[in-house]
């Protein structure tokens, strides 16, 4: 059985036990988050009532550095810049 949830405005396909990471999330590590579930299937058939995922976060961490750099031709123009988004890993407890 797996459902589709939305998180943080994107959606993610997740099963019982998985762990993924998703956008930061307010909340403390072990504290537990729910998510609206879009629709859920099991053996083939697919049902879309409105259910909730129950999520553990288990760990805030960085993803990797992406590094910006710009620059204009013949210029002297140069503009070097890094980001690292916060993620949030969770860990799927239960989707009823």
């Amino acid at each position: 059985m797996y459902a589709v949830i939305e998180a943080a405005g994107k959606q993610y396909r997740v099963s019982e036990g998985e762990v993924l990471e998703v956008d930061k999330l307010a909340g403390n590590v072990g504290d537990t988050v729910e998510f609206p579930v879009l629709l859920t299937s099991d053996n083939g058939s697919i049902d879309t009532a409105k259910k909730v995922a129950k999520a553990e976060i288990v760990k805030f961490v960085f993803a990797k550095k992406i590094i910006v750099f710009k620059y204009k031709a013949k210029k002297n123009e140069r503009k070097k810049n890094g980001h690292r988004q916060v993620l949030t890993r969770i860990k799927i407890v239960s989707i009823a």
